[in-house]
């Protein structure tokens, strides 16, 4: 008679996993011993700098022209808005300036998704959020339920989805990294090429409605491209060990506690307090973002009130995208060079000095030729800052600190990108004057850029001096040792010096 087996139960006491956060999952299954049938089913996992990691790419590129390209489409719909709420500049300012926001300061949100969830579920659900919320605006009867559909919801799902694909291309691209972030920014400028285009071409057959409706198939395929994005396997197999004793039990933490250590994990305001340069560079940012929104959102009204047509008008956001299709990649391969490493914050404010220079140019005249080549200049300094905004925050902060960094640093952008268009809409209620927006991105992105600038020179200078008082210090104990002579052993006082 053969032996009988053991039960389920029976075959995995005295036996448990390691359980380590990043083996956890792993470990569960290897403790259900009516789950190991599906341990030896095979899985969808990919290895870094594997074939898989170009579709990946491409995937992502379709993300980041669906999330980040779309904004800049909506100064097409701004007359059509104003005509059919019967609203004023400002009131209608509010919509993209919500939606860019809500793009940039759901960051912190995103992360603890991704930590939950993983990029691909996050993906998915950002596409979703994205398409609900441009389907659920084209029935939208006022312009506070734009707001919350086209503004909110669709802001969010954009900022899952985008900053979702930047994680897993990370983790797809190890060796080719800087290449494949570079190529990944290509798809930003395809999307501001092709969404006027799409939006100009719709919006005369459409509407306004039935595009909203129609763009809310197409952002759909941000769950495409989130489903393509497979998890990368690790090289770190799962151990097994003998349970531990169950840790004490431990008074849970209040709601107000929880939410503090969750903010302090994710935003780094000890960090803003103790790093002058970090500092510095979020006040001047932000500074800086209040007037450089502005021509994405007023170049095709400030185009039409000169009397442009309105092919001609949306066919100028669309330049400035095909430009940046060559120009930001170009600009990020070259920022990543080492012989610009310890020049690279200079050259983003020179970046934003030209953007504001060029600005200047396009309120001085409204015929479509001048446009079109303020458009092309204004191309060189957008590739410019688009690829060196992040790497100048990589260069200030310690890359251990940086996802914190990261996470305060678009929340707060995303403040300034909040405020500026509706700013500027008041004030061109006020003088009814399209040229005098212009002139106020150019004030703010060229004050910004001094600050910066004259900042960090002077932040420079002053590391200099404390690295020569410190070297000084170090050769004159040297000097004094060895005229002592007598074998004491000395212990100069060690200076900490963090480089700027």
């Amino acid at each position: 008679m053969p032996r009988p087996t053991r039960g389920p139960l029976a075959t995995s006491q005295g036996r448990c996993p390691s359980v380590t956060p990043g083996t956890w999952a792993a470990a569960t299954l290897a403790v259900r011993p009516w789950q190991r049938q599906q341990q030896r089913m095979p899985q969808a996992l990919e290895h870094a700098d594997g074939s898989w990691a170009w579709v990946v790419l491409l995937a992502t590129m379709v993300t980041q022209g669906l999330t980040l390209g779309f904004p800049t489409c909506i100064g097409i719909f701004f007359t059509e808005l104003q005509w059919e709420f019967q609203v004023s500049n400002s009131e209608t300012s509010w919509f993209p300036s919500i939606l860019t926001a809500v793009l940039h300061m759901a960051g912190p949100l995103c992360s603890i998704l991704v930590g939950r969830f993983g990029c691909r579920v996050t993906v998915m659900l950002g596409g979703v959020l994205a398409s609900l919320g441009m389907v659920a605006s084209s029935f939208s009867r006022n312009l506070s339920q734009l707001y919350l559909t086209a503004g909110f919801i669709t802001g969010l799902g954009m900022c899952f989805s985008f900053q979702s694909s930047i994680t897993v291309l990370g983790f797809n691209f190890v060796r080719r990294r800087v290449l494949a972030n570079a190529l990944a920014s290509m798809g930003v400028s395809l999307g501001i090429t092709l969404w006027p285009l799409l939006s100009r071409y719709l919006l005369e057959d459409l509407g306004w409605r039935g595009t909203f409706l129609v763009f809310g198939g197409v952002l759909l395929h941000c769950c495409i491209c989130g489903a393509i994005m497979r998890p990368v396997a690790t090289s770190v197999a799962p151990e097994t060990k003998e349970c531990p004793p169950p840790p004490p039990e431990t008074p849970a933490l209040g709601c107000l506690a929880a939410c503090g250590r969750t903010i302090q994990r994710h935003l780094a305001f000890d960090i803003l307090r103790h790093n002058t340069g970090y500092c510095v560079y979020i006040l001047g940012v932000m500074w800086a973002v209040l007037g450089f929104p502005l021509p994405q959102v007023f170049l095709v009204p400030y185009a039409m009130w000169h009397s442009v047509d309105e092919q001609q008008a949306a066919l100028l956001i669309s330049i400035i995208g095909f430009s940046n299709i060559f120009l930001r990649p170009l600009a990020g391969l070259m920022a990543g060079r080492p012989a610009f490493a310890s020049h690279r914050k200079y050259l983003f404010s020179l970046a934003l000095l030209l953007n504001g220079l060029t600005n200047l140019v396009c309120a001085a005249s409204g015929d479509f030729w001048v446009l079109v080549g303020y458009c092309l200049a204004y191309s060189v300094s957008m590739s410019g800052i688009g690829a060196l905004i992040f790497q100048v925050l990589m260069d200030i902060v310690p890359m251990d600190q940086f996802p914190r960094a990261l996470g305060l640093f678009t929340v707060l952008d995303g403040l300034a990108f909040l405020i500026s268009p509706p700013l500027a809409g008041l004030l061109l209620d006020a003088t009814n004057n399209f040229s005098h927006v212009f002139y106020m991105s150019s004030f703010f992105l060229i004050s910004a850029a001094l600050f910066m600038g004259g900042s960090f020179y002077t932040l420079q200078k002053k590391e200099q001096g404390k690295q020569a008082v410190a070297a000084d210090a170090l050769e004159r104990d040297l000097f004094l040792e060895a005229k002592d002579g007598s074998g004491k052993q000395r212990s100069p006082e060690i200076m900490y010096v963090t480089s700027v």
